[in-house]
């Protein structure tokens, strides 16, 4: 298989792993708190508390298909060691702190992504791309935030037949409770989907070494773990693109925000359920987009969304670039 790593330098890995868990939870806090902060239906502090507990429990709900695809079917597990994952997290992580310094809302899974890549590739060429993988998650780029647009639509249409007879003021109440539910089901998805990408980077790791029996599986303290790495991100919050997603892309009311909520939440469910690693900034502002689009074309600021799909589109490629440079960094120290 590979070298075995001392203990010191596999905890150090793993904790690394963790970091980027972190990360991901506070660059991706506002997917999950956007809304029904914008919508003033909570207030920030305790909008945070309420996504990182749904952050943490989302691994009663959910398998752990999205960690297998991450772990064994983006870059080919034989070929992955310690200098491998060093380089893919420090792709991940660096382009991370870039877009989040930037208030950009990119993407944390397709960073891990496009870092597992370049540093694969880097050690064995294309030869360890698991290209059905790739694929399956390259498709996600622009289904799910199509997918999200269109559920959310759907919502607005459903809910404003529902209410039609509805005074305004009873509207506004429902709605406003009604996002609670939604906000929940949103961060119980961002929770199922998100850490599990950390967890089969672990996974492969362990394996890597031997640690897992000669077969792959995530173990549960790598499950806890990851989830409350997620959910102490969350709580440390990602304000500046909190204010990109909940107010400069379109401006919400509470029915919009359950709506945006709910599609995107059913997204995510379907995805985690399928072991697809789709991006929940990708999205959530799908689903933002489409409940904007629905009061008029012009409500929503397309040159702020036409930035992020710039965004998305260069993450992959950019994590890929930094992963491989930090494979090169890595393979020095080692002698490689």
């Amino acid at each position: 298989m590979t070298a075995t790593l001392s203990m010191p330098l596999l905890i150090g890995l793993i904790s690394v792993a963790l970091l980027f868990d972190l990360l991901n939870g506070l660059h991706d806090a506002a997917n999950s708190i956007a809304t029904i902060v914008s919508t003033r239906v909570l207030r920030p502090q305790y909008a945070v508390f309420w996504a990182a507990f749904f952050n943490f429990v989302a691994f009663l709900f959910f398998g752990l298909h999205v960690a297998e695809t991450v772990g064994k079917g983006i870059v080919s597990a034989e070929i992955v060691d310690a200098q491998v994952i060093f380089g893919a997290l420090m792709g991940a992580i660096i382009w991370n702190v870039v877009t989040w310094v930037m208030g950009i809302p990119s993407s944390s899974s397709h960073a891990l992504m496009g870092g597992l890549l370049g540093a694969g590739i880097s050690k064995a060429g294309l030869s360890a791309v698991v290209w059905s993988g790739v694929i399956k998650t390259t498709l996600a780029i622009v289904g799910s935030p199509a997918l999200g647009l269109l559920l959310a639509m759907l919502f607005v249409l459903g809910t404003s037949w529902a209410f039609a007879r509805a005074t305004p003021s009873m509207a506004d109440a429902s709605f406003r409770k009604l996002q609670f539910v939604s906000a929940s089901l949103y961060s119980l998805g961002h929770g199922g989907n998100d850490a599990q990408k950390t967890m089969g980077i672990i996974a492969v790791l362990l394996y890597s070494q031997g640690l897992l029996g000669g077969t792959f599986h995530v173990p549960l303290w790598v499950v806890i773990s990851c989830q409350a790495a997620m959910g102490i991100g969350t709580l440390l919050g990602g304000w500046r693109i909190v204010h990109t997603m909940g107010s400069k892309i379109t401006r919400l009311t509470p029915q919009q925000g359950f709506c945006a909520e709910t599609g995107g939440a059913l997204t995510l469910f379907g995805a985690t359920w399928l072991g697809i690693p789709v991006s929940t900034t990708h999205t959530i502002t799908g689903a933002i987009v489409g409940v904007g689009s629905t009061r008029r074309m012009s409500a929503v600021r397309w040159n702020v969304a036409s930035s992020i799909v710039v965004a998305w589109v260069v993450t992959i490629p950019a994590a890929g670039l930094i992963g491989a440079f930090f494979y090169w960094v890595a393979g020095l120290f080692a002698g490689g």
